[in-house]
């Protein structure tokens, strides 16, 4: 606390009341916190709470046993919120660039989000940066992990989630206690993101859980289809010679043909509206905010396979590939990347399905 009000001091009004807001949040929810056990055995505790939470304590000693991570007493509590959601995270990208604006933070080093346990907070900030001419993300955050600085409870935010859904939570969040880089967002959410979608599979099957319906699957890939074209083709108009005006229009056209395109896609879905918007919102925020947590996801589960799928070696080689210069692990991910995709790693259907595109008046190119 006397840490993080020190460097307030000298960041100025806004610095001091982030940090403030900040600590603020963070110990009354560790002041709510009730034991999952104690919970878990009082006949008072609400039937459909206590079967979560035995989910929760069910993921917690598969995470450590089968996984090799970390979980200590994270997660062994559990708190209600008074509000919807823990915080309310901020991405805010330049108007002509897909790179985020990168926040620092004493001991957690940069990253290219800032947290708001107050929504307003979060509003306010959000519009002085769109002012500024950023396009902005700002997107309630049910689960976040303070990296092992405190005993991480569950939160009344995600508790209710399906069981997969709710043990692909939480592996994510203990990967980030096991390695986690100072200042490299990607690096941390692309490895967090792999771990967990390398360990569902196994973790549903040992539970007897179906795996998500081949249909549901195809479909995710199509969007993330739309989503990588329109960033290529961004990606290509910013750095272009072009004036800024034609930057703009060409921007919003590419924009409007996303939107258009899976509209054309989506005819017929059944719940699809996380899809309809994270499309519907979309801009450089959040496409940069989606490469974040994606764009190395296969880098890493490569270096999985290579690791003989031994997560203990897999862990290792991580931490090894994390210590390394920045420029250094990148090119090595890179690397990792081009042979995922060249061993299929990146499919993650058997299933044919037919790509999204945006250069035709169909939006569909041929079967991929």
């Amino acid at each position: 606390m006397a840490l993080l009000l020190a460097s307030a001091l000298l960041g100025g009004c806004e610095t001091i009341h982030f940090y403030s807001q900040a600590a603020t949040g963070q110990l009354k929810i560790l002041a709510g916190r009730k034991p999952i056990d104690r919970l878990v055995s009082d006949e008072q505790t609400d039937a459909k709470l206590r079967r979560q939470l035995q989910w929760v304590q069910a993921i917690r000693s598969y995470a450590g046993a089968e996984l090799n991570l970390p979980v200590g007493s994270a997660y062994s509590e559990f708190t209600q919120l008074e509000g919807e959601y823990a915080l309310w995270n901020l991405v805010a990208a330049p108007e002509f660039s897909l790179s985020p604006k990168r926040w620092c933070y004493p001991i957690a080093g940069c990253a290219s989000y800032r947290g708001y346990f107050d929504k307003a907070d979060a509003e306010a900030r959000a519009a002085d940066m769109r002012a500024q001419g950023y396009d902005v993300y700002l997107g309630p955050v049910p689960a976040y992990s303070t990296l092992g600085w405190f005993d991480d409870p569950v939160l009344s935010s995600f508790v209710d989630w399906q069981p997969d859904r709710l043990a692909g939570l939480l592996f994510h969040e203990l990967a980030h206690r096991r390695v986690y880089i100072s200042g490299d967002t990607q690096f941390n959410e692309s490895f967090a993101t792999a771990v967990s979608r390398i360990a569902l599979p196994q973790w549903r099957r040992r539970q007897g859980i179906p795996a998500p319906a081949v249909e549901s699957v195809a479909q995710a890939q199509r969007v993330n289809g739309l989503m990588v074209t329109a960033r290529k083709q961004l990606q290509e108009i910013y750095s272009s010679s072009l004036g800024d005006d034609a930057k703009r229009e060409q921007k919003a056209r590419t924009l409007r043909q996303l939107r258009h395109c899976y509209r054309e896609l989506s005819r017929g879905w059944e719940h699809d509206e996380q899809f309809t918007k994270l499309v519907e919102k979309t801009n450089n925020a959040t496409l940069a905010l989606v490469s974040e947590y994606q764009s190395q996801v296969p880098a890493f589960m490569q270096l999985y396979k290579d690791s003989g799928s031994d997560w203990q070696a897999f862990y290792v080689a991580v931490e090894q590939l994390g210590a390394e210069a920045k420029d250094s692990r990148k090119a090595k991910l890179k690397e990792l990347g081009k042979r995922a995709e060249s061993a299929g790693i990146t499919q993650t259907s058997s299933r044919k399905v037919t790509g999204p595109s945006l250069q035709s008046d169909t939006c569909m190119s041929a079967a991929n």
